[in-house]
């Protein structure tokens, strides 16, 4: 698998910087924020993604497969809590 994103570089880097903007969305954006500075923070997730793909490629880390691993873990928690809201919903009704 990491041959693969080996031979296919610009694949690797839109997947690691989707992931890395879905996180960011998800997780850490708390409000709409003036459009230079999202910009900015969309710019410097673009240079962190450079850097993990740099990572991925001449180190031969299994970076984009950590990322789908904590992607697949952000899934399971928000469908834990969906469920767990929805019967807490139905214990008040």
């Amino acid at each position: 698998m990491t041959e693969w994103f080996r031979d296919h570089p610009l694949i690797t880097f839109v997947l690691l910087y989707a992931g890395l903007v879905f996180v960011y969305n998800k997780v850490f954006k708390m409000r709409r924020l003036p459009i230079l500075k999202e910009l900015v923070i969309y710019l410097l997730i673009g240079v962190g993604a450079l850097i993990l793909w740099l990572f991925q490629l001449d180190l031969r880390m299994p970076i984009v497969q950590c990322m789908a691993a904590a992607l697949a873990l952000m899934l399971v928690v928000r469908v834990r809590l969906a469920f767990t809201n929805r019967s807490h919903s139905d214990k008040k009704a």
